[in-house]
């Protein structure tokens, strides 16, 4: 050890006792011998890529360290040390690594794509970011349940580029969420350097803009990262608020092993590496007499020995297993729907009523549901659908949110992983494309990846007729449709919204509900008072025909009735109402029964969910049918501002034709 390695980190003990700083040791070692053991199994094609955080361990282990047991941790590819600091037995993490059935994923996701709630630890996903505002969520619920716990979030100076790093400072600031936001700065994205990824001087500096505290550490230094977020934690605990920390350190590797680091100047090289936290450590306890030459071989030895013995124990497993039951079967968590009938009197509402209606009596089953959204509380939404509901459930259960889609998604995640339930409402179903990652890429995938659902219901006003133009009126349901774990419902009528609508918070999956604008005041009919549900993945038949079936939802059901009443069909017409899972019995029996069938939406024609339904009646059902299965949907354009082109873009007067066509063939 040289005398400039000894000075490149100047440690200050504090109060920590030798027990203390001896710990800290250990938990620096221990992860990077793991590591070490990794890149020899990297090069041996034991496990297939790794993502090395040789030269920066001291961020995740002092950060671990300082935290209690139960406050929640969301990592990144190069926090190892967060793992082995709670204590996660390593030959899980083997497993998980190498894809076997003991890891966390049973082989559906590498590395530390995975999340261990009984360890407090929630991993990334491959977007940048998203994790962020999951531990917002996990902060909101600390606060709201007056735990004083904090979370922690781990990003890359890269990742601060992410608009999802802007959204979620912004809403832990807003709402003041005991949160910490743990920048490791290591001065590359891959190979692109930090004068490439942004201009201000300091990532802390952008803390000013958010109206949140900053401060910069040296993340090498495992005293100053353990020192500073003990003290930081005991201040958020009492007095709630989010803080954004820079730690300065740098990565010794490529990216992952394959990119290598020949893009990094040698002499960059050679400072950092007289800075290694582990080195420098181990040089200051040696000096401080609290570790002797003796102690360091013992414990080394004492590694490398469990480490070898938990490898063992993975190696002994075999290749992960599966079937297309158990792949099929994990998509979604297990939910049993026990369905409540309705016991009240009906009276006669609008669909919008209706909502409103199953909104409330959800608040008052579900004490731990926290609405959100744009303008939902004391302005009761643009729709006034939450009108009234401040009075009654206070601002804390509903909460304005600011104009961050993606940040709210992801704290309703996050709340879900406190035991909350979370609705969201899009204002328009159009602004839910702010927010596609934490929906199809977090929600969707938690309980398959790693069999944590997230118990949260988004709301969607869409569709047209309204004049809204061509942002304001989207039919997007089919972007969700096509992706496994969400469930997606679309009522049509008022008694149908309000009991799906209280099914869907039964739900512990993630649910997209559907309620199409132009019906909110134009439809009324019978809904009963008091709490019902209706069955989700059920067709309905909303009237009974011999001649041809048509298979529809939402608004295409009224178009429907209005157009067969017309022309004088004895139509049966099928209201789908879930789209996710479809109800593949109710259309097994219409098509068997007229042997004609017309699948109409209102979403565009091309990769529209009646291509699926036709593709499907004419694989399995092609020999009870009279005729094609023929397709009704809105023009393949976006949707036109003006009623006059919206009428052409709309497929209501294209269904008359198709139907009296369908009747003769």
């Amino acid at each position: 050890m040289t005398a400039d390695t000894q000075r490149a980190i100047a440690y200050e003990r504090g109060a920590l006792s030798n027990d203390q700083l001896i710990q800290l040791y250990e938990r620096l070692l221990f992860p990077r011998m793991v590591e070490e053991k990794m890149l020899i199994l990297l090069r041996q094609g034991k496990i297939s890529k790794w993502f090395s955080g040789i030269g920066q361990e001291a961020i995740a282990v002092g950060v671990t360290a300082a935290l209690l047991p139960d406050e929640m941790l969301f990592t990144l590819h190069r926090n190892l040390g967060v793992f082995t600091v709670r204590d996660i037995p390593l030959s899980r993490l083997f497993c998980q690594w190498q894809g076997k059935d003991s890891g966390f994923t049973k082989g559906r996701d590498r590395s530390f794509h995975f999340g261990a709630l009984e360890y407090g630890i929630v991993g990334m996903i491959s977007h940048l970011g998203p994790q962020l505002s999951l531990a917002g969520g996990v902060a909101l619920a600390h606060k709201l349940s007056g735990e004083g716990r904090v979370s922690v979030a781990f990003s890359g100076e890269g990742g601060t580029s992410e608009g999802e790093f802007h959204e979620a400072l912004n809403t832990a600031a807003v709402w003041q969420l005991p949160v910490i936001f743990v920048v490791e700065n290591n001065g590359y994205g891959l190979s692109t350097p930090t004068t490439e990824q942004y201009r201000c001087e300091n990532i802390a500096d952008r803390a000013i803009g958010y109206g949140m505290r900053s401060c910069i550490i040296d993340g090498n230094n495992v005293l100053e990262v353990y020192n500073t977020v003990s003290q930081l934690a005991a201040e958020l605990r009492e007095h709630p608020e989010p803080v954004l920390l820079e730690c300065r350190t740098f990565r010794m590797r490529g990216h992952e092993e394959a990119s290598g680091t020949k893009y990094v100047p040698k002499e960059l090289m050679e400072h950092w590496a007289l800075k290694d936290p582990l080195a420098n450590y181990e040089q200051f306890l040696l000096a401080e007499n609290v570790l002797s030459e003796a102690d360091v071989k013992a414990v080394r030895k004492r590694f490398k020995d469990h480490i070898e013995a938990e490898l063992n124990i993975a190696y002994a497993e075999g290749d992960v297993t599966s079937t297309e039951a158990d792949e099929l079967a994990d998509v979604y968590a297990p939910w049993e729907q026990e369905l409540t009938q309705p016991v009240g009197t009906a009276e006669d509402k609008r669909l919008v009523d209706a909502i409103s209606d199953g909104l409330r009596e959800a608040m008052r089953r579900h004490d731990k549901l926290v609405l959100m959204g744009q303008d939902i509380a004391d302005y009761g939404g643009v729709f006034k659908i939450t009108d009234g509901f401040v009075k009654e459930f206070g601002k804390d259960r509903v909460r304005n949110t600011p104009i961050c889609e993606s940040a709210i998604v992801g704290a309703a995640i996050g709340l879900s992983l406190k035991g909350y339930k979370a609705m969201v409402e899009m204002q328009f179903a159009d602004f839910v494309s702010c927010a596609i990652t934490q929906i199809m890429n977090n929600a969707a995938k938690l309980h398959y990846r790693w069999g944590q659902p997230a118990d949260i219901v988004i709301r969607m006003p869409t569709g047209a007729g309204t004049g809204a133009g061509p942002f304001h009126s989207q039919s997007n349901e089919a972007w969700f449709a096509h992706t496994p774990g969400l469930k997606v419902l679309y009522p049509s009528n008022p008694y149908d919204a309000k009991g799906m609508l209280l099914a869907a918070f039964e739900d512990p999956n993630p649910v997209m509900y559907f309620e199409h604008k132009a019906l909110y005041r134009s439809i009324s009919g019978p809904v009963p008072q008091g709490y019902y549900t209706v069955e989700i993945g059920k067709a309905a038949t909303v009237r009974e025909g011999r001649e041809l079936s048509v298979i529809t939802y939402g608004m295409g059901v009224h178009w429907a009735l209005k157009a067969v009443e017309a022309l004088g069909i004895d139509a049966e017409i099928i209201d789908l109402r879930t789209l996710l899972p479809l109800d593949f019995s109710a259309i097994d029996a219409t098509v068997k029964k007229t042997n004609k069938v017309l699948v109409l939406h209102e979403d565009t024609m091309f990769g529209g969910l009646g291509g699926e339904i036709s593709a499907y009646i004419t694989e399995h059902l092609f020999e009870h049918l009279d005729a094609p299965v023929l397709r009704v949907a809105s023009l393949d354009t976006p949707i036109p501002f003006s009623p006059a082109i919206e009428r052409i873009f709309l497929p209501e007067e294209r269904l008359r034709k198709q139907l009296e066509r369908l009747r003769g063939y």
